[in-house]
């Protein structure tokens, strides 16, 4: 017999490769077998979110693609599980001047300024891509006041997102000293209650790396929020051109994001699964399948691509679903194995 039943996908694509698969029928035996087997790998990476069915756990981060439908599509087609939408306000927001994005060694710096349509035009835009995409819809909201997170919160809850992500990066105005409300436990504890009883869609928190215990505030929050979506930019941090002498960014000083902070939201995802069984979004400079796998090693349950559509395009999370998939052939293990191994 050609093919043992237990013949792996690793020694098919090598028999295929020998046997110049190319010039092969369509219904060739081993052509058959091949895509058996690959249709079976990549199966394997099918992931469920708060009940959400993703057919792998690559989702696309906030502020990547905008919130348009055509921008959320070009994702989808790229091969995300899941799509996130840019930050949304109560108010529109035009966000800072040009520049607002500069390279540094492994990544960016950004400082874009939340500029967004608002939630009355938001919930038009999630409304539209609701009805084109084919995979789940995570809109992502903010706000600079308790509130406004209320409002902000059941007005986009009436689009039917999948799911919300709130960013409680932004400074809290109404606090004396107006500190982001993911550094104060207690600032986004009441973040997470108030969405809680404005919301009826399921929501995850966006926590920020820039504190001295992520757990403290993941705890926080964790009585409140369906899940947990970690990590937000580092920083802030500034670039300089010295020809010029003068920052690059308009703002002076921006998140830093891209494969520079990645080993900082390994340890800030491993840190939150120490202390919590909720769901985690693991984001924070992943552009490979290893780095997914890295990510899922720590303890998240799904993993956001942010800047990685930066380096390999929108077909970045095509390209990392088969990295995966081939690890864990190569490997001989599956994703629920590996998730969270690293105590």
């Amino acid at each position: 017999m050609l093919f043992g039943r237990d013949r792996s996908m690793l020694a098919i694509r090598q028999e295929k490769e020998r046997a110049d698969i190319n010039i092969l029928k369509k219904n060739d035996p081993l052509t058959i077998i091949y895509r058996r087997l690959q249709k079976k790998a990549l199966m394997a990476l099918n992931t469920k979110l708060l009940g959400l069915e993703l057919k792998n756990p690559l989702i696309l981060s906030s502020g990547i693609l905008g919130t348009t439908p055509g921008m959320l599509k070009l994702a989808e087609k790229g091969g995300a599980g899941a799509v996130t939408t840019k930050s949304i306000g109560v108010e529109k927001r035009d966000g800072h001047p040009n520049p607002i994005i500069t390279e540094v060694d492994k990544g960016f710096i950004n400082a874009v300024g939340l500029s967004n349509p608002g939630m009355e035009k938001g919930v038009e835009e999630i409304q539209r891509a609701k009805k084109t995409l084919k995979i789940p819809l995570i809109a992502s909201i903010f706000a600079f006041s308790l509130s406004d997170f209320e409002k902000v919160a059941r007005k986009i809850s009436e689009a039917g997102p999948d799911l919300i992500e709130v960013n409680i990066s932004c400074p809290n105005v109404e606090a004396e000293h107006g500190k982001p409300f993911a550094t104060d436990p207690k600032a986004a504890g009441d973040v997470a209650k108030a969405v809680k009883k404005n919301s009826s869609v399921p929501f995850a928190i966006k926590l920020s790396p820039n504190v001295s215990d992520i757990k403290e505030i993941a705890k926080a929050v964790e009585g409140h929020a369906d899940a947990i979506t970690a990590i937000n930019t580092v920083g802030p941090g500034m670039k300089i051109d010295i020809d010029a002498r003068k920052a690059i960014l308009a703002n002076k000083s921006g998140g830093l994001s891209g494969p520079a902070i990645r080993p900082v939201a390994v340890k800030c995802v491993n840190d939150i699964r120490s202390v919590t069984k909720k769901p985690i979004i693991g984001t924070g400079g992943v552009t490979t399948g290893r780095d997914a796998i890295e990510m899922i090693m720590a303890g998240a349950d799904a993993v956001g691509i942010g800047t990685g559509v930066f380096y390999r395009g929108p077909e970045v999370f095509a390209k990392a679903e088969k990295e995966m998939s081939d690890w864990l052939e190569k490997e001989k293990t599956t994703l629920e194995e590996i998730k969270g191994c690293v105590k």
